[in-house]
């Protein structure tokens, strides 16, 4: 498998055509919106500046990962003669089976079809198509080029033979593939954003303050980043909807999403993506600010 479609312009989908690309593979970069093209590939020119700034990789090695990429507006052009299309679309239910289905009838037969969704269920997505043997997931990590870590997951129908294809294929990657069963957030999401949503609670319930939560996850749990903070760079949005998949999944009452992160994101207050979350990013600062409003 050399030719590679990625279905999405945004923060995972230009981190996967970017890995893909720098590995020699051919990547049809898939968007509705021109402008976002234009932003993933000024993305990855930064991304890959500051790789060649570290002299991790050479200018040719940039200049060669570019030529790699092409983009395109119309998902029928951009799928043509692919060997494995990835879809990191925005994790909405009903748009994904809406591109898997569509994506069904527009393609090979005998192309796989990946998903980048951190909760949805591969079994559902599959369900709508015609080949759910060929049906699988790829979780990747944020930032991808960086991260080691793959979720591989395969859905009720996915055949050991794709399985081991996509698990081989991360490994060419340089990443680790893990290969998790198909439950609401699989592995990484089910522990992860459940941490976060008790660490809103935490400050729902004024236990502490935004800063003071984080240090303590940093300082004590040696955390890279507080989950507040990794709420924010998420997108408090995503972790919403990671929390409803779940809920709904399991039917726990664990997994029922926290009054004041239902309130931020209906207020629009997203974190990095929307200039504030529980931190403010309006002057490219990460200084301390939650409105108090959302508590009381």
């Amino acid at each position: 498998m050399k030719n590679i479609a990625v279905i999405g312009a945004g923060t995972m989908g230009n981190g996967i055509a970017h890995t893909f690309a720098q590995k020699g593979f051919k990547v049809n970069l898939i968007d509705i919106s021109e402008k976002s093209l234009e932003k993933g590939i000024a993305t990855i020119s930064g991304n890959l500046d500051r790789m060649v700034a570290k002299e991790t990789i050479s200018e040719q090695d940039k200049q060669d990962t570019l030529a790699n990429i092409k983009t395109f507006t119309q998902t029928e052009e951009g799928v043509k003669n692919v060997d494995l299309v990835v879809e990191a679309a925005t994790e909405n239910v009903d748009l994904k089976l809406k591109i898997f289905k569509q994506l069904d009838e527009i393609t090979s037969s005998n192309t796989i079809l990946a998903t980048n969704t951190s909760s949805i269920s591969i079994t559902q997505i599959a369900a709508v198509t015609n080949r759910q043997d060929k049906v699988i997931g790829m979780h990747f990590m944020n930032p991808v080029p960086i991260m080691k870590l793959v979720e591989i997951i395969r859905g009720y129908n996915t055949s050991d033979e794709v399985t081991k294809a996509i698990m081989d294929m991360s490994e060419t990657l340089g990443k680790v593939p893990v290969e998790v069963n198909d439950y609401p957030g699989f592995v990484a999401n089910r522990i992860l954003i459940p941490m976060i949503n008790e660490s809103i609670e935490a400050l729902y319930n004024g236990v502490a303050g935004v800063q003071e939560i984080d240090t303590v996850m940093k300082l004590g749990m040696a955390h890279p980043m507080g989950p507040l903070q990794l709420a924010d760079f998420i997108g408090l949005d995503v972790c919403l909807s990671i929390l409803n998949v779940m809920y709904n999944g399991f039917k726990n009452p664990k997994y029922a999403p926290c009054p004041l992160l239902i309130n931020m994101v209906t207020a629009g207050k997203l974190g990095v993506k929307s200039g504030e979350g529980f931190y403010d990013y309006s002057e490219s600062k990460k200084a301390e600010k939650v409105s108090k409003s959302f508590i009381n």
